[in-house]
């Protein structure tokens, strides 16, 4: 397969699909609430941490709430058996089976390990509850607002007027040569060796490719060409929506860094990047020149389907 074959490999993990996202029982919260004495409740702390055993997010027994959802409460979907899955800010519980052995962690740090179902119901509970945590007052006039649809909106109890979860969108982008040859970035923050691709937000008027040529051009003083799209991945850190791209960038023409976002960018072959693909990622104990972003990110789903082509 040449670059003409480059697509993703897989999906990324943020965007792995496992559970009914039921968007039709939010405009019907009482048909959503009906469900809460079987319901299954995923509590995420302070932290945005979450109990994992065994692959899967530990979900406790909602009933134990009382006899319908709390108003800070949010409906995730439905899985096995048409089950319903709500989620809650506050402390993490242990599991109830005794014998089930779950560690606390964060969905930055989730990696590979989740199945799809709990890959999906973690990463929209964080995105919903962040959301909820930074938007208490009406931004049109600071009024306090109150969940609204099954935790899908806030409202202004007084005017009515309804707000939804804002995404910031960002692109995300591998440039090449055409050939055998890929850029990769260090920012000025990350430590030494640390690369990835370069992205940026998307500003107000502005079309992903546009913003893919800008963001490139500003950050490391390459004109691309040839901008094609890749696949998204949801990205509640605290609530952007990463959409990948790869471009065509000549060789030839001198980097510079005019923003000072960037520190240092290079050019690396092929085999260079499978050579730190294969050494782990940023959080490995290893003495390669280069490390990668590990495997919750779509950058390192990039990078390795470019690495995997002949």
């Amino acid at each position: 397969m040449g670059i003409t074959d480059f697509q993703l490999r897989n999906v990324p993990l943020l965007s792995r699909v496992g559970a009914d996202r039921s968007d039709q029982l939010r405009t019907d919260v009482e048909a959503a609430a009906a469900g809460w004495a079987d319901a299954a409740l995923l509590r995420v702390d302070s932290r945005s941490q979450v109990l994992v055993a065994d692959g899967r997010v530990v979900l406790g027994a909602a009933a134990k709430l009382g006899d319908k959802p709390p108003p800070e409460a949010v409906f995730l979907g439905r899985i096995d058996n048409d089950r319903h899955v709500w989620a809650i800010r506050g402390a993490l519980e242990a599991p109830e089976d005794p014998d089930v052995r779950a560690e606390v962690l964060n969905l930055r740090g989730l990696g590979s390990i989740l199945d799809d179902t709990s890959s999906q119901l973690v990463s929209s509970a964080v995105a919903l509850l962040n959301w909820h945590d930074s938007a208490r007052f009406s931004s049109v006039d600071g009024s306090p607002t109150r969940p609204a649809r099954a935790g899908w909106a806030r409202v202004n109890p007084v005017t009515g007027h309804e707000e939804f979860p804002r995404i910031d969108p960002a692109v995300i982008c591998l440039v090449h040569d055409g050939g055998d040859r890929a850029v990769l970035a260090r920012q000025a923050v990350w430590p030494e060796r640390m690369f990835s691709l370069l992205a940026g937000f998307v500003e107000a008027g502005e079309s992903f490719e546009v913003c893919v040529a800008r963001e490139i051009r500003e950050e490391i003083g390459l004109t691309v060409r040839d901008v094609r799209y890749l696949g998204s991945q949801p990205w509640p850190f605290p609530r952007s929506l990463m959409v990948g791209f790869h471009a065509v960038a000549d060789p030839a023409e001198e980097f510079s860094f005019n923003d000072g976002e960037i520190a240092e960018a290079a050019w690396f072959t092929r085999d260079e990047v499978r050579t730190a693909l294969a050494a782990g990622d940023w959080s490995s104990s290893t003495d390669s020149k280069l490390l990668l972003p590990g495997s919750i990110s779509i950058a390192r789903v990039i990078i390795e389907s470019w690495a995997a082509l002949d």
